[in-house]
Formats: structure tokens, C-alpha cells, sequence
């Protein structure tokens, strides 16, 4: 093994003979290998349903086109799941689902029944049928690679609109899809810098950016891994481009996370201390503001990576009188209900971490944190990969860290649920991929040779 945990391929192969064949072939490291196999359909039409804004109301529910597409493919995936077929049953996977469970409960009890059957039900379809989509559709590396291709093209497909509506102050591909059906409402014509916030289909400029922006690391490390660096960068930026068009302190945020921790593994790549070190830093920076500032951790970050002040400040005292509303109420939350706060203040709590507290309760908060760091810590100390799935395994860690990060100033709803939800479970092949078990990942099953 090499730095990181690389397969360096220092153990001899053998035919069936016992004799040590010429070295095994391997598809080109990164290389786009989509005319041997494509984004499986159910991932491809998912994602495409998370860009068409639509919105039909079929009695008392409203049904996006997401939603539309999951319900279907919930149970077909449930039942894969359960049988083995998209790899064994993981901890992030149970937490989830318990999430799921403890929500509905958690509804039950302060609405009562009857209420708790529609937000329990979009719950369940919205977070276990997209992060299962994922789960049994993206299952190695060209289907990762797939998956950054269609990211990129759809950030790539809607730059022009976006910067249409930050120039002309007219969401025109809204506007288009409106025409034919019931569509999101428009977030209405917020100004800075003199432009527009794009929000182009999405429900709120924020989410566009969120979502969008997603995309960097993937594009730079996964759709840009061993191709020309012009190419790379060109594409890279265009994302970034896009996703700034938001105008949002959390997207640009985020993306300016993704774009440091990149260039720190490009910088330190080579050494085995890489992440080590960078940890220490984090816990050295965290230390210094518990015991070195006035603020708590989580006020330091919220006031200092906000484009406004006030809005800054405004996020902390969501933090302040939203956590005292947890400790209000810890078990089962507040459900839809209101939240004691200043008259002033909006209802709207712009902290998804703490939001899903206040609604539905520690526990469901706490299942949700241990299923986003089942993976995450999952996939970072997986050891044996080779060069390309090192790179892929950094892409993801670094955008769901952007995610996370991004979810202390923004809450995920709607569009940006589903798709944080999606990407979630996007890496959790990694965790099944095969690499000591006779068929090191890149081999060619059909050469027929095994590790001695």
C-alpha cells in the first residue's frame, strides 16, 4: 500500500496456472468510461426532476416533480436495499430510516394522527427514497463519474439563465415553466451589488447557490481528474460562476471551503500526515475561539462567514432562541408549530441542523448527525484505494463537509433537501467497493487473476 492507503500493486498476480502473468490492464485512470456504462436511468431521472420547478397540488398534497418520481421508486428500492442487491445494510443507513420513524412519532404526538399522515409521508419519500436512490444506483466509480458529468451539466445548462436574471432582474426559465404548469414562486427581485440574486428554478436564491455550488469539488476532482488543466479549471469555474450568481454568503461560503480544503490536498498530497495535520489545525482554531473569544464556536462562524453582518447577527439569535426551544421541548420538538422568539423575528429558522432539533426533537437530530457521520467518517479512514478512487473519495468528502458547514447558515428544504439527501448517499459505495478480495478495483474481472 501506498500514501493514503493507495494500492500500489506490489503483490504479484497469478493466472489459474500459478504463473505470473503481464501486468493486468486497467482502464485509464479517471477516464471516462460512459460508453461502457451510463448514469443508471432512475439516478438520471431523479436529477432531472430536481430541475424542473413544477408543482401540482393533488388534493391536500403538493406534489413536485421529485416527489413525483420518488414515490414509485421508494419501495422498489426499499425492497433492493433490504435483499443486499446495493450492498450491506451500513449505520448511516439504519439512522436514517429511524429518523424517518422518530419524525412521524415525533409529528404524532404534537398534531396528533391525523395531522402527522401528510409531512410524516413527504418526509419518508423525500429523504429515504433519494438517499436510496443513490444508495442502489450509484455503486462504483464510473457511476460517481456519471453522476459529476450530470451535476456539471446541469450547473453548466443553467448559468445563462442565472446570469440573465442577475443582469436583467427577470427569472426568464421560470417564467417558461410557469407558463405551462404551476411552478415555485418567484423569491422576488432581491438586489445586491446591483444585480439580482439568481434563484433561477429553485425555491429561494440560497438553495440555487447551495446546490450549484455542490458541484466544484466533484467537477475538480472527479470530472477533471487526469484531463488537461485548462479544461479543468475552465469547468471548475464556470460552477463557481454559477453559483455565485446567488449572491449568498452560504453558497460563496462553501464554495470558498471546497476551494481551500482542494487546494490543501493538492499542496500536501503527498504526505500521509495530510489530513492529520489539518484536523489539528481545526481543533486548534476551535479551542482558540471556546477559550479566546466571546462567542461560542458556533456564533464565531455564523457572525464571520455571512456577506452581511446583520444578517449574521440575525442568525445568532436564531441560534439562541431556537437551541433554548430544543431545550424547551427535547423529546419530540415542536413539530409545525411556532417558536417563541422576539415579535420582530421572522418565523423562519435559517439553521437546518437546528431546525430538525426544533421540529422533530433531539433524537431526530441526533440520527440524523450519526447518519451524516457514519458516512463521512466511514469514507475517510477507508484504506486500500487506488489513485482514482483517492481522488473521488476526497471529492465527496469535501462537498458533503461544504453541506454541512453550509447547513449552520441555511436551511435544506424542498429542491436543496432532496439533493443534499441524494448526495449524502452517493459516497456510500465506497464503503463497498472491492480492492483485497481477489478483484482489486480497475482489474478486468474477465483476466481471471487473483491476489496471491
Amino acid at each position: 500500500m501506498g500514501i493514503d492507503g493507495v494500492y500500489t500493486g506490489s503483490r504479484p498476480y497469478r493466472n489459474l496456472e500459478g504463473a505470473i502473468p503481464r501486468a493486468p490492464r486497467r482502464h485509464a485512470i479517471g477516464a471516462d468510461r460512459s460508453g461502457k456504462k451510463k448514469l443508471p436511468w432512475p439516478a438520471r431521472l431523479f436529477l432531472a426532476s430536481l430541475v424542473v420547478p413544477w408543482v401540482v397540488t393533488v388534493g391536500p398534497v403538493s406534489l413536485s416533480v421529485s416527489r413525483v418520481i420518488l414515490l414509485p421508486m421508494l419501495l422498489p428500492c426499499l425492497a433492493k436495499w433490504i435483499s443486499g442487491a446495493s450492498g450491506r445494510m451500513r449505520v448511516s443507513d439504519i439512522a436514517l430510516l429511524l429518523f424517518c420513524l422518530w419524525s412521524a412519532l415525533s409529528l404524532v404526538v404534537v398534531h396528533g394522527p391525523e395531522f402527522a399522515v401528510k409531512p410524516a409521508g413527504i418526509l419518508l419519500v423525500e429523504t429515504m427514497g433519494a438517499y436510496l436512490v443513490a444508495r442502489c444506483y450509484i455503486r462504483d466509480a464510473d457511476d460517481f463519474f456519471n453522476l459529476a458529468r450530470m451535476l456539471f451539466m446541469i450547473v453548466a445548462l443553467l448559468f445563462p439563465f442565472a446570469l440573465l436574471e442577475a443582469l436583467t432582474g427577470r427569472n426568464v426559465l421560470l417564467e417558461l415553466f410557469a407558463a405551462i404548469l404551476p411552478s415555485n414562486p418567484d423569491a422576488g427581485n432581491d438586489m445586491r451589488g446591483g444585480l439580482r440574486r439568481a434563484q433561477v428554478v429553485f425555491e429561494h436564491p440560497i438553495l440555487f447557490g447551495v446546490c450549484a455550488g455542490s458541484a466544484l469539488a466533484l467537477t475538480h476532482l472527479v470530472l477533471g481528474h487526469r484531463i488537461p488543466q485548462l479544461q479543468r479549471w475552465l469547468k471548475t469555474g464556470l460552477v463557481g460562476a454559477t453559483a455565485l450568481l446567488s449572491l449568498s454568503s452560504a453558497p460563496i461560503a462553501g464554495m470558498v471551503v471546497q476551494a481551500a480544503l482542494i487546494m490543501w490536498s493538492a499542496l500536501f498530497r503527498k504526505s500521509p500526515y495530510c489530513w492529520k495535520f489539518l484536523w489539528c489545525l481545526f481543533l486548534a482554531a476551535y479551542l482558540a475561539v471556546l477559550f479566546g473569544s466571546n462567542q461560542t464556536p458556533v456564533q464565531f462562524y455564523i457572525s464571520h462567514f455571512t456577506l452581511d453582518p446583520g444578517t449574521g447577527w440575525y442568525r445568532i439569535l436564531i441560534w439562541e432562541f431556537g437551541s433554548a426551544s430544543v431545550l424547551d421541548h427535547p423529546l419530540f420538538g415542536i413539530g409545525y408549530g411556532d417558536w417563541a422568539r422576539m415579535s420582530w423575528m421572522t418565523p423562519s429558522v435559517d439553521m437546518f441542523w437546528l431546525n430538525i432539533a426544533m421540529k422533530f426533537g433531539i433524537p431526530a437530530g441526533l440520527l440524523l448527525a450519526l447518519s451524516f457521520f457514519a458516512v463521512f467518517l466511514g469514507v475517510s479512514f477507508r484504506k486500500g484505494l487506488d489513485e482514482r478512487l483517492v481522488a473521488y473519495r476526497t471529492a465527496y468528502l469535501i462537498m458533503i463537509t461544504a453541506f454541512f458547514l453550509a447547513g449552520w447558515t441555511v436551511h435544506y428544504w424542498g429542491t436543496a433537501y432532496t439533493w443534499f439527501i441524494f448526495l449524502l448517499g452517493s459516497g456510500v459505495w465506497l464503503l463497498d467497493v472491492r480492492i483485497d478480495d481477489g478483484v482489486p478495483y480497475g482489474l478486468d474481472p474477465s483476466d481471471d487473476r487473483r491476489l496471491t
